[in-house]
This record gives C-alpha cells, sequence and structure tokens, in this order.
C-alpha cells in the first residue's frame, strides 16, 4: 500500500502541472480616445523664451515633436489646430506617428506670426464644434505663453468647455509663460479640473518626464492575466499495487478489498485521467488458457471499481496473459508476483 500511495501523489503533482501557471503581463490601455494639439500662433510665441534662446513657437514645434514620438499607437482619433486665427492643420482622423511629425514640423515659424493679437478665448470657443463632433474622452495638449490680449475671457469658456463636456474633457497646458499676466491665465486654467497634467516647456526635453507625462495623459499599464499554458501531458505509466491472485484465481477476497480501496482513492483524486486494468499471469499453463485468466482477472478489477463508483467510461481491461512478466517465472516468489493486476494511465 505505500507503493501505491507514492504513486498517487506523483500523479497529483502531476495533475496539477497540468494547470499551467498564469504570467502577468503589462499592457498599454488608452486613457483617452482622442486628442488635440492646440498650437497657439500669436505674436507673442514668436518672442525669444530667453531660458532656451530660441523664440517660444519653435520651442513649441520642438516640444510637440517629442511628445509625439513619445504616444503609443493605440488607435487614437488626433488632430492638430491653432488658434490666433483658429484653423486646422490636421483634421480629427486616425493617430499616425509619422503624418503628426510632418503636421507639427508645418507650422509656422516665427517670422509668420508678428503683430498676431491672442484671441484665446475665442479659440476654446472654436473648438467647441470640433469636440462636439468626437466621442469618448478628449485631451486638448495645449503650447500658449497665456498671453491672452483679445476677445473672450478665456478662463470663462475653458470653464464652459468643461461644463459642457465633463469628465470627457481634459485640458494640459504646455506653459511657455514669460510674464505674470500669462502665468496666471495658465494656472487659472489649469485649476479649473484636477485631471490637468501641469508642464513647462523646458520639461518637455527630459526623457524621462516625457514618458511619464506620456503615460500621465494618454495611457496607463494595467497588468494583464496571460491565459495558462498546459503542460504537456505526463507520458503514460504503469501503477503496480500489492493486488496477488491465488493459482488459478481471478475472483476478489476480502484481502483485496482494503488495496482496492486505495487504488479507487488515487482514481477519485484524478478524475480526468482514464486507465487501462491490465491482467497478468505466471507461465504455469497453456498460453491461450493464460491469456483468458489475465482477462478474466482485470474483469474483475473493474467490476469491483465500478461497483464502487469509478466511472466505467474511465476504465478499459485487457489481457495479457503470460507475455509480461515483472518477475522471474523460475521461481516461486517470481510466479506469485507476476499474477497481478496493473493500471497504465492513457
Amino acid at each position: 500500500m505505500k507503493q501505491t500511495r507514492i504513486v498517487a501523489l506523483c500523479l497529483a503533482m502531476a495533475a496539477t502541472m497540468l494547470l499551467g501557471v498564469g504570467i502577468a503581463n503589462a499592457k498599454m490601455v488608452k486613457k483617452v480616445d482622442n486628442f488635440i494639439i492646440f498650437m497657439d500662433q500669436s505674436g507673442s510665441m514668436a518672442q525669444q523664451y530667453t531660458a532656451m534662446g530660441k523664440t517660444k513657437i519653435d520651442l513649441a514645434k520642438k516640444a510637440a515633436s517629442a511628445m509625439n514620438k513619445a504616444v503609443p499607437d493605440l488607435d487614437y482619433t488626433a488632430a492638430i489646430f491653432c488658434f490666433a486665427p483658429f484653423e486646422a492643420r490636421i483634421q480629427p482622423t486616425g493617430y499616425s506617428t509619422g503624418a503628426f511629425a510632418d503636421g507639427i514640423a508645418a507650422l509656422p515659424d516665427d517670422f509668420d506670426i508678428f503683430d498676431r493679437n491672442t484671441p484665446m478665448g475665442n479659440g476654446f470657443m472654436d473648438l467647441d464644434p470640433v469636440l462636439s463632433g468626437l466621442s469618448g474622452k478628449t485631451a486638448v495638449i495645449m503650447f500658449t505663453d497665456g498671453n491672452s490680449n483679445i476677445g473672450a475671457d478665456p478662463v470663462m469658456q475653458a470653464k464652459a468647455l468643461y461644463a459642457k463636456y465633463g469628465s470627457n474633457l481634459c485640458l494640459h497646458i504646455v506653459s511657455l509663460a514669460t510674464n505674470d499676466h500669462g502665468r496666471m491665465v495658465i494656472d487659472q486654467i489649469r485649476a479649473l479640473d484636477g485631471c490637468s497634467v501641469n508642464a513647462e516647456v523646458t520639461q518637455f526635453f527630459e526623457p524621462a518626464f516625457l514618458s511619464n507625462y506620456a503615460n500621465n495623459v494618454f495611457y496607463k499599464e494595467v497588468q494583464e492575466e496571460k491565459k495558462p499554458e498546459p503542460m504537456p501531458a505526463p507520458e503514460a505509466m504503469t501503477i503496480s499495487f500489492d493486488l496477488h491472485f491465488g493459482f488459478d484465481k481471478y475472483k476478489i477476497t476480502d484481502e483485496m478489498v482494503p488495496v482496492l480501496e486505495e487504488v479507487k482513492m488515487l482514481l477519485d483524486e484524478n478524475k480526468s485521467l482514464e486507465f487501462e486494468i491490465a491482467g497478468h499471469t505466471d507461465s504455469i499453463g497453456t498460453e491461450a488458457y493464460n491469456q483468458g485468466l489475465s482477462e478474466r482477472r482485470a474483469g474483475s478489477v473493474h467490476d469491483w471499481l465500478v461497483e464502487n463508483g469509478i466511472d466505467s467510461d474511465r476504465l478499459t481491461t485487457k489481457g495479457y496473459g503470460e507475455l509480461n512478466p515483472k518477475y522471474d517465472n523460475s521461481t516461486r516468489e517470481g510466479r506469485r508476483l507476476n499474477r497481478r493486476v496493473d493500471l497504465l494511465s492513457k
């Protein structure tokens, strides 16, 4: 019985291995369905951004280009619009890194925008029909120095957009402010909703910051449980147990019942496995007689297991006669051990 218990433990371990192991993988999931690059092309953007020694519009284009490279390809709808004056550079369309790189490069240079006023509030009003044509969540990434000096109040118009679109809209301002008025306007718009991710244009040239910014604005990472892959099925095994018949005997005796109960427990613990019940004999007698005797021995074990609750569909019987001895038939003990029944997993 000790041998039976050991084999049962091995089978239980094999059955557990069949379940496989789930492996968690990080997956990018969109935070927004759409995004709009909203570029300030007013006259003040042609001025120098002293800290970087370049014009604001030049820095804004370079920052937008860097951001474009950090946006993952997650089937966004995207667009590029400018204000002061309001115009579409790329209408809402399926996002493509290459197409948007070209669109950003084609934005106006500093010599194109001198002496333009900044109707930022009007820009938000003009953006409203664009937003209304989009479905799902939209991020507006606005590059501006905040110097609104004509038209509607930009803070009030931004507030009106939030009131209309609620959680489906978030305004993210990349600041190029160089005076108190511009900073005040930007800070007030940022304060309208906690969704805003604040950034200064200089930070867009820091790879670590830019990667984190893209993560905060465009996508999130979730752990995805990989479906477990089944392990290869264990090789067929022979389960031997101490069930040995008397000479020329095949019926189950009371002494055999405890061993058969161990076998039943093993099969109950491994319900996914099917077995062949293999009967054997020693070498005394004719081969034809021993063949029939081995089949009767296998049949007796089959019938006992089925009568005690094992599904017959899991069991087949086969007699091997004297052809597969495991022990030496020239000895009395060897012949006794060969009068046996084995279970073979399928």
